[in-house]
């Protein structure tokens, strides 16, 4: 049971930091355009615009798939209560590297809604060109 309560609690970690931040970023981006905090990409870093907008897009998404992971996690945690430690090992080893999809894979819809959104420069895009 001690390998259970320890696995359940390794693989809450990445949903709750996914859950914590995606609610933080979608409200209150950092501030300032900090090089070692938060979400920092080239496109993302350009002005204090795209610096805001990849932190709400980001935030919504990682909020959502959080919450997502985390039905799934514990969904799965359920299953695996009263498996040998050995099952509960390798199984919720696969759930913690499965769970760390999803918290970087936020970087391809948010690069591509920077660049719908913003010009190479960082300047946003007038609409009349979105519709062209």
């Amino acid at each position: 049971m001690d390998t259970w309560l320890g696995m359940l609690f390794a693989n809450l970690l990445i949903p709750m930091i996914m859950i914590g931040f995606g609610w933080w970023f979608s409200r209150h981006a950092p501030k300032e355009i900090h090089f070692l905090f938060g979400y920092r990409t080239t496109m993302s870093m350009k002005n204090q615009q795209t610096w805001q907008f990849a932190h709400h897009y980001c935030g919504r998404l990682w909020f959502l798939w959080g919450r997502i992971w985390l039905a799934v996690v514990v969904v799965c945690m359920v299953l695996l209560a009263g498996k040998t430690e050995e099952t509960v090992e390798t199984f919720g080893g696969v759930l913690s590297l499965i769970g760390c999809i999803p918290l970087a894979a936020v970087i391809v819809p948010t690069e591509i809604a920077l660049r719908r959104t913003f010009d190479a420069d960082g300047n946003r895009k007038i609409e009349e060109e979105k519709e062209k």
